[in-house]
């Protein structure tokens, strides 16, 4: 079930108000009865894999509090481990090992006729594997308890607003609040409703008006030069920020609606000053999963400085691939290592500069290396990607005909022009602001006239800037 659908609008209502006229042993099934008809509405044989992962995680983290020494505990663990993400594999990776195992043979000899399995993706897979390994590992450190009830322990897995692209979740977190007796609280559900509502304006206003503007350029780059292919690359980077941050500001909100935090996602990352700074802001529970998980168990910075970089470039290839099976998508992990590296062996820390303008300086040279390395994925293959790079700047010489020849290929009319620049403005205010408060409890604590001429202003826009074309998938649940 996707979130800019009719069918959560009518299934969100009910979940809330039966959950709330629950008592509170009751809401934990209601949680998980939700979860998996949220699942299986987007295909029912999905909740087969789902429920696997979830029986052999949670029996794994049981076997490893019952073993008594160190040894046997690794060992559960590491089998806990091997088979949820073996899962993962055989559907997400499979056919892209045999298809590079097969390329790989060919530059020797002549490559192999083999065909993968039809498997498709389950979506979500990837996080559910990931908030699964985690607590498996969790529960093996010792820094979580293995959860007993496994009713409880599913609902936490499966929790339906962030089971399709997250926030990756703890156990220490979430499965406490799931248990713990809740009262209603107003200014809470409120709060989750307007995040809510600016999620969903990032996502149809922004994401979705850019997707159907540059989806031509992507599919068919060679048809296009100049103008229109730094456009949308740029335009590319802005429709993921939207769409992602979107999709979690809707999944927050609406666990908040439920009395129940889940944590933050993203934080103004257009607005960093170092690389660094932007992965402890984009995507924040991927990057600290990766960090708790992979880069401080190789030995994070403890090892010396070519150790570091070496965990450093482990982490991002690692990182790049659990983005998709395909070379893209570790050449992009592989450029945002080598980014990384050279920010540890030659740049000062972002602390250690002290001129303004140098720092504002770095932190443009961070936003253009970021929009620039989403071309790896946003085009169909490494080919795609290099043909953009390569010709997004042709024409270039004649720059008032490069600019205006290229907004009539890409077919943005001015009424689309202004729509843009108005609500990238909204968005780009918004952000700023949230650098220093919190943009929704300040409006809140306005007066009631300023609040609802606020409001409905905003709801003004919402409906008015609404593309009159259908709403697209979110990206990352192809992930």
């Amino acid at each position: 079930m996707l979130f800019n659908s009719v069918e959560f609008a009518i299934f969100l209502p009910v979940v809330f108000l039966v959950y709330w006229i629950l008592p509170q042993r009751f809401r934990w099934p209601l949680i998980l009865l939700a979860s998996y008809l949220f699942y299986a509405w987007v295909k029912p044989a999905y909740v087969l894999i789902l429920f696997v992962t979830t029986l052999i995680s949670y029996f794994t983290a049981l076997l490893i509090e019952k073993r008594r020494t160190v040894a046997e505990k690794r060992w559960a663990a590491g089998i806990g481990v091997f088979l949820v993400l073996g899962i993962l594999f055989a559907f997400k990776y499979l056919n892209f090992a045999i298809d590079s195992a097969a390329d790989f043979i060919g530059v020797f000899t002549s490559r192999p006729d083999v065909s993968g399995l039809s498997l498709v993706l389950p979506v979500g897979i990837s996080f559910y594997t990931f908030q699964t390994v985690g607590y498996i590992v969790d529960v093996y450190r010792g820094t979580a308890p293995a959860e007993k009830h496994f009713g409880i322990y599913a609902a936490f897995v499966s929790f339906f607003p962030q089971i399709l692209a997250g926030p990756i979740a703890r156990s220490r977190d979430l499965i406490p609040q799931i248990r713990k007796e809740k009262v209603f609280d107003e200014k809470t559900a409120s709060y989750g409703l307007k995040q809510m509502c600016w999620g969903f304006f990032k996502k149809i206003v922004i994401a979705d008006r850019i997707a159907f503007l540059i989806s031509d350029v992507f599919d068919a780059p060679m048809r296009f030069a100049g103008f229109p292919l730094l456009a949308a690359v740029v335009l590319f980077s802005i429709r993921i920020y939207c769409d992602f941050s979107g999709y979690s500001d809707i999944a927050i909100g609406t666990a908040k609606l439920l009395g129940l935090e889940l944590s933050t996602n993203f934080r103004s990352p257009y607005f960093s000053g170092s690389l660094r700074d932007f992965w402890s802001r984009w995507h924040i529970s991927l990057s600290t999963w990766f960090r708790d998980y992979v880069y401080i168990p190789l030995g994070g910075n403890r090892k010396g400085k070519m150790r570091q970089i070496l965990n450093i470039m482990i982490t991002f290839l690692l990182s790049g691939l659990w983005h998709g099976a395909d070379w893209s998508f570790v050449l992009w992990g592989g450029i945002h290592g080598l980014g990384r590296s050279f920010e540890e062996l030659v740049l000062p820390k972002e602390r250690e500069i002290k001129n303004k303008g140098l720092r504002i300086l770095r932190g443009a040279l961070v936003l253009v290396f970021c929009v620039f390395t989403w071309v790896f994925f946003a085009a169909r293959n490494i080919g795609d990607s290099f043909y953009i790079i390569a010709n997004m700047f042709k024409g270039l010489s004649s720059p008032v005909s490069y600019v205006t020849s290229g907004i009539s290929a890409l077919g943005l009319d001015l009424r689309n022009l202004v729509i843009l620049l108005i609500s990238v403005g909204l968005l780009t205010v918004f952000d700023a602001f949230s650098l220093k408060t919190d943009v929704i409890t300040c409006l809140s604590g306005k007066k009631t006239v300023v609040r609802w001429i606020i409001y409905i202003a905003f709801a003004v826009c919402l409906i008015l800037f609404i593309p009159g074309t259908r709403s697209t998938d979110f990206i990352y649940f192809r992930f």
